[in-house]
């Protein structure tokens, strides 16, 4: 049995030249165009050097007439006046030139004298944002890093401004694979979410959904997740992640893998679940198993297969190499065509950890006894 997804078969070069006549119209910031124009094919000619120069040129003077609104803040206005025109050149920076000229725009706009924390704040996540955007995400996680610290211990955040903190860090934990530290945040901004610059809330709730569908309990999975208002108010807007969700919860695992296939797509299309879509796919097929297993103590491979809605040898395949890789504690008997699984014992664990961690102490301790009496 195969599990397949209907495409529909588009011409690379149609889809170049639509995305090339589309950027034509909405383009603001022309390095990115140079940047990946290598993707458009022939349809990159659309926009002539000229033109790209031409737009260049016009950022230029627009960005002295920003810079001459400074000089004459700083000469006729106050404080607040020269920040509010050092965040104008910021935010144009950001949405019109380079990386590095917008980035060193925010930085000026944070060495200002008399800017607030609460600003600052603003400034690092916005400056977060645009190395994210470029995938320069160690920058983004330093920026991140800086604002959470103003956050908490300079006494900067607001409650809006921790709250949509929280997001960016959550985000930036999806892109670094931290599911578990990134489902724990994202599931307590659902009722507040107001961070719509970084995506829309249908979005944030895949993500919310997604990340608590690894580690959450069943009984929470219901309670925060299924029966959640916020999230059964937008479950009509993402069908396929409700249904994803719902067929694992009611153990329909032939439901749950055809679901599967339909998200797919979904996780190669998002910008925060792409890079690691081959391991969000894994997971899902773990936690299935895992599921599945926890209430036998032996199966049969077809009674499995049969209830995944596939082959025995689709079965086999899959779960021998979970299995090798340590993430299911079971074993394939493959001549008797049973699964046995392999519960570990959770107290005999703990008192080997104990043992572990008992001798280490005691190493340590006489290593200090030794110290002391030199």
């Amino acid at each position: 049995h195969q599990l397949t997804v209907k495409a529909q078969i588009v011409d690379v070069a149609d889809l170049q030249k639509t995305v090339a006549e589309t950027i034509a119209k909405e383009l603001e910031n022309p390095s990115l165009f140079q940047l990946h124009k290598g993707l458009l094919g022939a349809a990159a000619d659309l926009l002539s050097a000229e033109q790209l120069t031409q737009m260049e040129q016009d950022h230029e003077k627009h960005l002295k007439t920003l810079y001459d609104k400074v000089e004459e803040a700083k000469e006729n206005a106050g404080d607040m006046e020269v920040m509010d025109a050092r965040v104008e050149i910021a935010r144009f920076a950001a949405k019109s030139l380079p990386k590095e000229k917008a980035l060193e725009a925010y930085k000026d706009l944070l060495e200002l004298p008399k800017i607030s924390s609460g600003k600052k704040i603003d400034a690092l996540m916005e400056s977060s944002r645009v190395a994210a955007f470029y995938g320069d995400t160690i920058k983004s996680d330093n920026f991140i890093e800086q604002a959470q610290k103003l956050a908490t211990e300079g006494g900067g955040g607001d409650w809006d401004r921790r709250n949509r903190l929280k997001v960016y860090r959550a985000l930036s934990k999806l892109l670094a694979r931290d599911i578990k530290g990134a489902s724990s945040l994202l599931i307590d901004c659902i009722a507040t979410f107001s961070c719509n610059e970084m995506c829309s809330y249908e979005e944030f709730i895949v993500y919310a959904m997604l990340s608590n569908l690894l580690h959450l309990p069943r009984p929470q999975l219901k309670e925060k997740i299924l029966d959640g208002p916020e999230i059964l108010s937008v479950a009509t807007e993402i069908p396929i992640i409700i249904k994803l969700v719902k067929t694992i919860y009611e153990c329909d695992y032939k439901g749950y893998l055809h679901a599967m296939v339909e998200v797919e797509p979904l996780l190669h299309a998002d910008p925060y679940l792409q890079f690691h879509a081959p391991y969000w796919m894994r997971e899902l097929h773990i936690l299935a198993y895992k599921q599945f297993l926890d209430s036998y103590q032996s199966v049969t491979l077809q009674a499995m297969a049969d209830a995944f809605g596939v082959s025995p040898d689709f079965i086999d395949h899959h779960a021998s190499q979970f299995i090798a890789a340590g993430r299911l504690t079971a074993k394939i008997d493959k001549f008797g065509g049973t699964v046995l699984t392999n519960r570990p014992d959770l107290k005999n664990a703990q008192y080997r950890d104990m043992i572990q961690k008992g001798d280490m102490l005691l190493n340590r301790i006489q290593k200090l006894a030794r110290v002391v009496d030199l």
